[in-house]
Parts: C-alpha cells; sequence; structure tokens
C-alpha cells in the first residue's frame, strides 16, 4: 500500500537510512511469485534483499543472516512503519557489548505496538532455529525464544520514561491501522525520518 503516494516499505527503509547501521539493512522476502514487486522495488533502489520461504520465515531470516555473514541480526517487522533508529542503534549495541544471544524491546510492551527491535546473535538462532517445532515458532520468528528465556544471554528493554506509550498500537495491519497512521504522518511538520518514538507518542497524545 502507498500512503502519501509513497509505498509503505519506503518510511522503514528511510527512518533505518538515519540508523549508524543504515549499511547493513536487508529486505527479507519470499520466493512467492506474490512478492515480486518487493524486489523490484529493491532492484531500483539499489537495495539489498534475499529471498527465502513464504511459510518459514524464522528459516528466511536465519538463512538471509547467514547468506550476508552477520554476527548479529536485527529484525524488523514490515508493519513497522515508525521503527525508531535510536533504539535500533542502542539494541544492537547492547548486544555486542554485553555479548547477548538476544535483545528486545517488546517483552511487557512498554514500547507501542509497532516500534518492536529484535537483536539476535545469528550462530545462536542457527542452533534453536531446529527446535522450532510448530508451525507458530516458523511464523513468529521469536516467539520460541521468549517461551525459552534459558536456551542463552537475553536482555530486555523497557520504557520506563513515557507510561503513555504501553498498549499504543502503531502496527500497520489492517485499513483502520492505514488510516490512522496516515493521519499522524500529515500531523508531522517536518520529515517523519527526524520524529523518535517517544515525539511520536506525543504526537498522538496530542490528538
Amino acid at each position: 500500500m502507498e500512503i502519501e503516494g509513497k509505498p509503505v516499505l519506503s518510511y522503514i527503509l528511510e527512518r533505518l537510512q538515519r540508523s549508524h547501521h543504515s549499511d547493513s539493512v536487508i529486505v527479507a522476502t519470499s520466493i512467492a511469485e506474490t512478492d515480486e514487486p518487493i524486489v523490484e522495488y529493491c532492484r531500483e533502489r539499489g537495495i539489498e534483499y534475499f529471498r527465502g520461504s513464504l511459510e518459514n520465515v524464522s528459516d528466511r531470516f536465519v538463512q538471509c543472516a547467514l547468506h550476508y555473514e552477520l554476527d548479529f541480526a536485527t529484525r524488523i517487522n514490515g508493519d513497522n512503519l515508525f521503527t525508531d533508529p535510536t533504539l535500533v542503534d542502542n539494541a544492537i549495541l547492547l548486544a555486542k557489548k554485553g555479548d547477548y544471544d538476544f535483545v528486545s524491546n517488546v517483552d511487557g510492551r512498554t514500547f507501542p505496538t509497532g516500534m518492536s527491535v529484535e537483536v539476535v546473535r545469528t550462530s545462536f538462532y542457527r542452533k534453536v532455529v531446529d527446535l522450532f517445532d510448530s508451525p507458530a515458532y516458523h511464523e513468529h520468528v521469536t516467539l520460541w525464544l521468549y517461551e525459552h528465556p534459558e536456551s542463552g544471554e537475553f536482555k530486555y528493554i523497557y520504557n520506563d520514561s513515557l507510561p503513555t506509550a504501553k498498549g499504543l498500537n502503531l502496527a500497520l495491519d489492517c485499513e483502520e491501522d492505514l488510516n490512522f497512521v496516515s493521519l499522524l504522518l500529515r500531523k508531522m511538520d517536518k520529515p517523519h525520518t527526524v520524529y523518535g518514538w517517544e515525539e511520536i507518542v506525543k504526537l498522538i497524545a496530542d490528538e
């Protein structure tokens, strides 16, 4: 879908361009013909992409990380229009400096849905992915990890600065969400890329 004449994917990638790791952004899509427009989009713009399984997203994720020889892989969902590059950078730095297998800001949902950042050590994920024994684990890339915190060294990031953020939904999953994020973008008087997650939450509060 497009918002203000621009594909949703463009908004995500534009925000990630402000990350210190902008040169390592890869679009991990599927081999299905229905995802050909995503591949064409990436080709036209010189964006790195990887094609893997449509239904086994966990395998797609790890195969992408292995193909690009990433020590750590950061998962950003395609429905996370307002991904915060500072949150991404902080999570990656924490994973590297703390020598963690998994770093996430999802536990407890103290951040709005749609601003999820998850960093996994590729070698660790490669080992545990073989234990994913249900379709749910194949579809939801990190679900198994949350259910098995004893499997590695995990670190969770919590929002304790803006309590009103908890419970907010900024994920783009349906037409109602599309209308809401479109309205939010129109309210911004600066480029959307310069708005951090806290500013976006406060923008919503001013509704």
